[in-house]
């Protein structure tokens, strides 16, 4: 649905102009609000309830009964975690609270567009909910019009109650989790916010279960490497296709006092199981490698952005004189899906066997650079490797970019045994 759609069917909600609504709608899209929250914002400013449309009539009184087209609830349920952020709407800054809520039939997250006083662990029945869809997913919206009761016997659900968690159990959507990790890689870039420049830091997190990437918004100086802290109140965002960490300006962090041993075990998939999940960070494959793709081997980027140009264009910066580099894209195949997989320049090297001045010299020879990617093909194409790397999936496809790519030494009929289990065969 197009952001003018959603303008005129919010103006027809509320009996108020489509124009105003629509501009107030793109202002706040513009500034990264998610264009379900900031249609929520509207209706409150135009009267029409924080409560998040549809019928007034409670509909369902289970978290399992609710779905996306579910006008509005009551509801029953455990408070599993709460976290607080700030989200800007005209301009002002509004703090909201989101979580997620479970009773014996499942879990659901929630928004709190007012200070109802949540806490891990409450037990509340709350009235006339609203229900809106949220990345895919059902939400429930507790707002002006909504009633929280604070029960005094505590409901039993069969899931972990509180914010803490390891890296490998936080999921895209994750608000107000605290985890204790060490920092092993930081850096300090300035980028162009909302309000001007910012100073970030940026990079990875570390535990026992394995590394996620991290923003910190705040640039705070507990964030060193070989820092071990403690952070609360993190959210989980997706950038890139991978789940990543974010503390906001509401985070706190604190260090620890205690050794962090970051785990070294990646977990190995099948390249349909990986995929299946949207995205990870650190994962393993083994396949074989099927195609090597056009753009392969030496090319060209923009000095400006890094993106590989074509005949001396890039499609942001227009002419430029490109800055030559290796790389390999190449179709990796297990026999239940298939992945593309990128190797940047030094794995590039370690196959080709030399760098930038035998391809420059390759090319030349030949009159035609895309020789050295030939010659890659020719080495690479049939062989079965390993291959780990963070995984992203988008609308083009799947891609593993990877930082270890070796050759299997796996037995072919090991390999043949888990993909006809993995298979159902």
């Amino acid at each position: 649905m197009s952001l003018d759609d959603h303008a005129e069917d919010l103006a027809s909600d509320l009996g108020v102009d489509k124009e105003e609504v629509k501009a107030d709608l793109e202002n706040l899209v513009e500034y990264s609000v998610p264009v379900d929250e900031a249609k929520e914002s509207l209706r409150r400013k135009y009267g029409g309830g924080g409560g998040g449309g549809g019928s007034s009539t409670p509909s369902v009184d289970s978290i399992a009964e609710i779905d996306t087209e579910t006008g509005s609830v009551n509801l029953t349920a455990r408070v599993l975690t709460v976290g607080t952020r700030e989200i800007s709407i005209d301009g002002e800054e509004q703090v909201i609270r989101e979580g997620d809520l479970a009773d014996d039939s499942g879990i659901i997250e929630y928004t709190a567009w007012e200070d109802f006083g949540l806490e891990a662990g409450d037990t509340i029945t709350v009235g006339n909910a609203g229900i809106r869809e949220f990345r895919g997913n059902a939400q429930v919206n507790l707002g002006s019009s909504t009633t929280v009761t604070f029960e005094e016997e505590a409901l039993e659900v069969p899931y972990e109650i509180g914010p803490e968690r390891s890296l490998t159990d936080l999921q895209v959507g994750d608000a107000g989790r605290t985890v204790e990790v060490l920092v092993e890689e930081v850096e300090t870039r300035t980028i162009d916010g909302r309000d001007g420049e910012t100073t970030i830091k940026s990079g990875v997190f570390g535990d026992e279960s394995g590394r996620l990437p991290f923003t910190d918004w705040g640039n705070r100086d507990e964030l060193e490497a070989g820092a071990a802290i403690r952070a609360e109140n993190v959210h989980v965002r997706e950038f890139r296709g991978v789940p990543e960490v974010s503390l906001s300006e509401r985070a706190t962090v604190e260090t620890v006092d205690r050794e962090i041993e970051v785990g070294e075990e990646v977990t190995r998939r099948s390249i349909r199981e990986a995929v299946a999940t949207g995205g990870i960070y650190d994962v393993e494959v083994v396949g074989n490698v099927v195609d090597v793709r056009d753009g392969s081997g030496l090319i060209e980027r923009c000095p400006e952005c890094g993106r590989v140009i074509q005949n001396g264009q890039c499609r942001s910066h227009g002419e430029v004189e490109g800055e030559d580099d290796l790389r390999v894209r190449a179709i990796l195949d297990d026999g239940t899906d298939t992945v593309t997989i990128v190797l940047g320049p030094d794995r590039t090297e370690e196959i080709y066997g030399g760098g930038l001045e035998k391809a420059r010299e390759a090319a030349r020879d030949a009159m035609d650079q895309t020789v050295v990617g030939e010659q890659i093909a020719q080495e690479i194409v049939g062989r079965e490797y390993r291959v780990r790397g963070h995984l992203s999936v988008d609308d083009y496809g799947a891609t593993l970019d990877a930082s270890e790519f070796e050759e299997s030494d796996d037995e072919p009929a090991s390999r043949a045994a888990d993909l006809l289990a993995e298979v159902g065969q």
